[in-house]
């Protein structure tokens, strides 16, 4: 049973805190069950979310094997594929079933925390300070890092989440600590009185990998409250976000910012142009960096180590 279940956690990308939440919660309800399962038996009420999927619920199954961390404040359930991998995991199970073999609840469950106590123990990604290279291919190096593991585990916004929090970070660094407020990366800012990912003054910054029209109207209803909308964005968002902004005739009033340049200008002026400074103010950015991720998010591999290229 653990070789299938090791080949359907590979082929079926069960890698991320939702997903693995998902088999954790459907291997729990499984339990009660007759086999083979139906898979609607594991929907709520109103078709749009996994029974019992919760941080609650998660975080009871993680304790019985005295795992306190938390795995995800969503835990899958209202995550955009979470139903799908309901259905696929349900499906493997029937298909187990079918086969003839036996299914050992607690050897599943065993299998499914060992992948979470893997997940906790996830890799960082690597930032090395090239001295031959410019600030901002260094800060590339970091996002190609992060646009290559979304590939690898999709649905998981990781390079939204990274440049959220290195701008935040930055903030940080050069207003203290007491001034920046840090929310979850799957935190809405709306649900969260917040007009956008940070609120300083009369300016609202937006961070994003992928501008859309609504976040341009966000803009404008910002525009309409008095306040100054900045987008940070990737180089390819920038032109994204200039044709929104025209189309909804808000092109002159709202900052958009190449996040590479967003970094690197901040990096530049902190070390006062002094190469022997830059790399101290790039370490003190990654430092602030993962102390906001242990303190907000629930993935311990968002976060970045950093290293010499000699």
């Amino acid at each position: 049973m653990r070789a299938a279940l090791e080949q359907f956690y590979t082929q079926k990308r069960f890698r991320g805190k939702g997903p693995l939440s998902i088999a954790l919660v459907v291997t729990e309800a499984a339990k009660s069950q007759s086999l083979p399962l139906n898979q609607d038996d594991f929907l709520a009420a109103s078709g749009g979310q996994v029974r019992g999927a919760g941080k609650a619920a998660v975080q009871t199954i993680l304790a019985r094997h005295d795992i306190e961390r938390v795995l995800s404040q969503e835990a899958g359930r209202t995550s955009r594929g979470s139903i799908l991998n309901m259905r696929e995991y349900v499906n493997f199970l029937n298909t187990q079933h079918a086969l003839g073999v036996a299914i050992d609840w607690e050897e599943v469950e065993a299998f499914w925390v060992g992948k979470v106590r893997d997940f906790f123990a996830g890799a960082p990604f690597k930032l090395t300070v090239d001295a031959s290279q410019s600030v901002r291919a260094i800060v590339r190096g970091l996002t190609a890092q992060a646009i290559k593991r979304q590939k690898d585990m999709p649905g998981v916004m990781f390079l939204g989440t990274m440049m959220q929090h290195l701008v935040g970070a930055k903030l940080q660094v050069i207003l203290g600590i007491e001034t920046v407020s840090h929310h979850c990366s799957n935190q809405n800012d709306t649900d969260a009185s917040r007009t956008g990912d940070f609120d300083l003054g009369d300016v609202t910054i937006h961070v994003t990998s992928s501008p859309t029209e609504s976040l341009l109207r966000k803009c404008a209803d910002n525009l309409s409250d008095d306040l100054r909308p900045i987008i940070v964005t990737t180089g390819k968002g920038v032109t994204t976000a200039e044709v929104l902004a025209e189309n909804i005739g808000i092109a002159d009033r709202v900052d958009i910012i190449d996040f590479d340049q967003f970094i690197a200008t901040n990096i530049h002026e902190h070390s006062q142009f002094v190469r022997s400074a830059r790399r101290s103010r790039i370490e003190e950015l990654i430092a602030c960096y993962n102390t906001i991720i242990d303190s907000v998010e629930t993935d311990p591999s968002l976060k970045i180590a950093v290293s010499s290229s000699r």
